[in-house]
This record gives structure tokens, C-alpha cells and sequence, in this order.
């Protein structure tokens, strides 16, 4: 029997974000985004069932094997749903720092210190025309920034995504108005590293 994608639960309180990703911007983001986007996923792959018993991030990493008919919207409401649902795993409460001596280590040696890696994703993300998200991947042996545009996922060139950066405007508007810089520079209060460093250990 096929299933259905669902939107998982915030790990946290609506509130738990503040003072730097508002209480109404997790409600507005949560409840109506990243639903609409689950909605719309199951919504296309109703008309071919079987991909519906894979697993969405590994539909998106076989993006150019679902059916053409439907390919555009897997690849955007697919995408918002298993980015934003990511997205809330490596966010929460009490968080920020820097991650533990492993993690550390790579970063520091990827880009030759955790400062610089910072200003290298905080430009991915201000430098993102229009919507999208900035990225710490995994790719041929080593971290790389990058970012995307719209719901286009790290997953279907083939990397493997460790911590995500939502630059649509609705992920900040509310609070921060036309200032993306504001939202993408607190961004690193709320990084739940601990998240992070699992997905690492998973793949290193």
C-alpha cells in the first residue's frame, strides 16, 4: 500500500526560536509552506504510485528517472518538503557554538578556519538572487558551500547535504523585513550542531 508524505511536527515550541526566528514566521513557515509543499508532493506521485513507497530524499536524488509528466513539481514541492523538513532538525533552542572537535577539525581544514566556512556560507546566502538556500555539503571526499535556487536540492547532483539556510523571503520577512543579511548572520544562534555532526558521522 502506498503511503503519503507527511509533515513532520516542529521539534521544538513555536517560540523556542526567539528572539532571532519569531514565533508568527514558524507558524506562517510550518503550518501553511512547508504543508502546502507535502500537500503538492503527494499530490503528483498519486499518478504514479509506486514512487510513493521510496523514500523523498531518495526521489530526489533520482530526479531524472521520475516520470517527465510530473518532474517539475517533485522536483519543487518534493524539494521544499524534504528541505524544510531538514530545515527544522538542524535549527532549535539553546544552540549556536561551534561543532564538537570532529566536525571542527574538517571544517578547519576544509576552509582554513570556522570564520571563514561562517563568511563563506553567510555569502552563499546573501548572494542567492531571488529564493533559495545556502548549504554545507558533502561531495568526492570533502565539505563544500554551496547554494540553490528555488527548492533545487544538493541530493540531486549528488551531494550529501549536512546544514541548510532558507533565503525565501518567507522564512524572514516578517521579522526582518528587506534585511536578509540580519536573518542569515543570526542564523548561527539557532544551528543545532549536535544534528549536524550526526549527519557527518553517518558519511565520514
Amino acid at each position: 500500500m502506498p503511503k503519503t508524505f507527511i509533515t513532520p511536527p516542529l521539534p521544538y515550541d513555536y517560540n523556542a526560536l526567539e528572539p532571532y526566528i519569531d514565533e508568527e514566521t514558524m507558524h506562517f513557515h510550518h503550518d501553511k509552506h512547508h504543508v502546502a509543499y507535502t500537500t503538492k508532493f503527494n499530490l503528483a506521485l498519486e499518478k504514479h504510485p509506486d514512487w510513493l513507497k521510496k523514500d523523498a530524499e531518495d526521489i530526489l536524488k533520482k530526479l531524472d528517472e521520475v516520470p517527465e509528466s510530473i518532474r517539475p513539481q517533485v522536483r519543487n514541492f518534493g524539494g521544499g518538503h524534504v528541505n524544510h523538513s531538514m530545515f527544522w532538525e538542524i535549527i532549535g533552542p539553546n544552540a549556536g557554538g561551534k561543532p564538537e572537535a570532529e566536525l571542527l577539525e574538517v571544517i578547519e581544514k576544509s576552509f582554513g578556519s570556522f570564520e571563514k566556512f561562517q563568511a563563506e556560507f553567510e555569502n552563499a546566502a546573501n548572494t542567492q538572487f531571488g529564493s533559495g538556500w545556502a548549504w554545507l555539503s558533502y561531495f568526492n571526499g570533502k565539505l563544500i558551500v554551496e547554494k540553490t535556487a528555488n527548492q533545487d536540492s544538493p541530493l540531486s547532483m549528488g551531494h550529501t547535504p549536512l546544514l541548510l539556510l532558507d533565503v525565501w523571503e518567507h522564512a524572514y520577512y516578517l521579522k526582518y523585513k528587506n534585511m536578509r543579511q540580519d536573518y542569515v548572520h543570526n542564523f548561527w544562534q539557532v544551528v543545532n550542531w549536535k544534528k549536524v555532526e550526526e549527519k557527518f558521522l553517518k558519511i565520514s
